[in-house]
């Protein structure tokens, strides 16, 4: 296992112990939206948009997760078929398209909502959240992508100079 793959399994860990923990967050959550709703008879005011942010956060913190293990989605004819070098190019042509998103509309993008959200001092209307706060997870996301996908392209570089 080479540096990269290392590198690669400790932020896949990571990545998913905050996913399980936003998944049970949400789920408790809803879980409150619903008994406080039909059973205390009295509706929580928070729980929705609480359950949306989440919602947002573990979608793309998702995404980055599973382009990290390579199941994102993705058409896997031609790569089926290749083999050997013309396998490893593509791949690398692949990694640098999805690179080639992730920078300007994640990293970019998301940065500059960001700014743009936290100069303009929006907050959320229960939570009074800064609206900022929430689209964080866009850059980050973006980096994490960014990052999962030069590991992948240095791990196949490295492989094909040893094939062992």
């Amino acid at each position: 296992m080479n540096s990269s793959t290392s590198l690669k399994l400790r932020i896949n860990q990571k990545v998913g112990v905050l996913l399980i923990i936003i998944m049970a967050l949400m789920v408790i959550n809803v879980t409150w939206q619903v008994l406080s709703r039909y059973v205390v008879m009295s509706p929580s005011s928070f729980t929705d948009e609480l359950a949306r942010f989440l919602l947002i956060w573990l979608g793309l913190l998702g995404a980055a997760y599973v382009a990290g293990h390579n199941e994102h989605l993705a058409i896997d004819i031609l790569p089926q078929k290749l083999t050997g070098k013309a396998k490893d190019k593509l791949m690398i042509f692949i990694h640098f398209i999805i690179i080639c998103f992730a920078i300007p509309v994640m990293i970019f993008g998301g940065s500059n909502l960001v700014y743009i959200t936290y100069i303009l001092g929006q907050k959320s209307t229960t939570l009074q959240v800064p609206l900022a706060y929430i689209y964080t997870i866009i850059p980050i996301s973006g980096l994490l992508i960014l990052l999962y996908q030069i590991l992948d392209i240095k791990s196949i570089l490295h492989h094909h100079k040893n094939p062992k």
